[in-house]
């Protein structure tokens, strides 16, 4: 399927909507010094700490050093899937790119978006789910990673572990919060580093209570914002911050032959393509990956899950 060439003033209207894409988790992020931390080779596959009894009630702790893995995944517990190597002075490593790629692979990321005090607009029929764009790339047999609240975990527990159950997908880490990690980001209320930590581990312990099995050891800053204090503040968690190359612009768009336009003409070989779970606030991903899947298929890309792309 050919995807015609937009108007230029649709294109420019994506462009805008960017910026508020990046209030939940789309935006271009800014790195700062930690950047430097993206040096990190990778490392063998591990499983971090999930959730600790003192942030979120209490949770089966994994393998120590050296052990072996347990025979079967345990719900909550980031699973052992590629990570990589600490940055300078222990910093989390940030990926956003497999750069040494030249076969076309691309992952499509999803944000399951949702802030610790929505609760009330869930309760008065906002939707922070997306169940048929779920259900569209299950149809497509597209690989994808989500990356999920803890917040949404627990506003949809059925959806996180048909999610997080399904081969198809893997869940990652989006905090529980979707407060910022650093400030300023967006208006973003501002978690202090015990607090960042913290929060992280409660949003594993949300997918446990959920069931949710297929979880990996990756983290989503909000808004894609980080710096040094944050990629130390979440160290110990032993994730791998995971950033993007493409920003689809599907946050509050409303045409989605312009949101595919963007993906389609942004991918390159490893890219990792930031999109969203949520009906409220991006209304057209499913139609828009119902015109990106095919077309990307015909240029000869494969989709893959970000531990794919991590992994080789």
């Amino acid at each position: 399927m050919t995807i015609s060439v937009r108007r230029t003033a649709a294109l420019a209207a994506v462009a805008a909507l960017s910026a508020a894409l990046a209030a939940c988790g789309g935006g271009t992020g800014t790195p700062d010094a930690g950047g430097r931390a993206r040096m990190g080779a990778s490392a063998a596959p591990s499983a971090p700490a999930s959730a600790s009894p003192s942030a979120a009630g209490s949770a089966t702790p994994p393998p120590g050093p050296g052990s072996s893995p347990p025979a079967t995944p345990q719900a909550g517990a980031p699973g052992k899937a590629p990570t990589m190597a600490p940055g300078p002075g222990g910093l989390t490593p940030v990926f956003d790119r497999a750069k040494q790629h030249t076969d076309k692979t691309v992952a499509l990321t999803f944000d399951a978006d949702m802030t610790s005090d929505q609760g009330p607009r869930a309760a008065g029929g906002e939707r922070f789910d997306n169940p048929q764009l779920i259900s569209t790339l299950r149809t497509l047999k597209v690989p994808s990673t989500v990356f999920m609240t803890g917040r949404w975990a627990e506003e949809y527990p059925d959806q996180a572990k048909s999610i997080g159950t399904d081969p198809n997908f893997e869940i990652a880490n989006h905090s529980y919060s979707h407060h910022a990690f650093k400030s300023p980001c967006y208006g973003l209320p501002t978690l202090d580093e015990a607090a960042a930590r913290a929060d992280v581990d409660r949003a594993f312990e949300a997918f446990r209570k959920a069931g949710a099995v297929n979880t990996v050891p990756y983290f989503r800053f909000p808004g894609g914002c980080y710096d040094d204090q944050a990629l130390r503040a979440i160290s110990t968690a032993k994730v791998t911050a995971v950033q993007w190359d493409v920003v689809s612009g599907d946050a509050f768009a409303k045409d989605p032959d312009a949101v595919a336009e963007q993906v389609l003409s942004g991918v390159k070989p490893g890219s990792v393509v930031v999109m969203h779970c949520t009906r409220s606030a991006a209304p057209v991903t499913e139609e828009a990956i119902r015109k990106i899947v095919p077309e990307l298929r015909k240029r000869g890309y494969r989709f893959v899950k970000v531990s794919d792309l991590i992994g080789k």
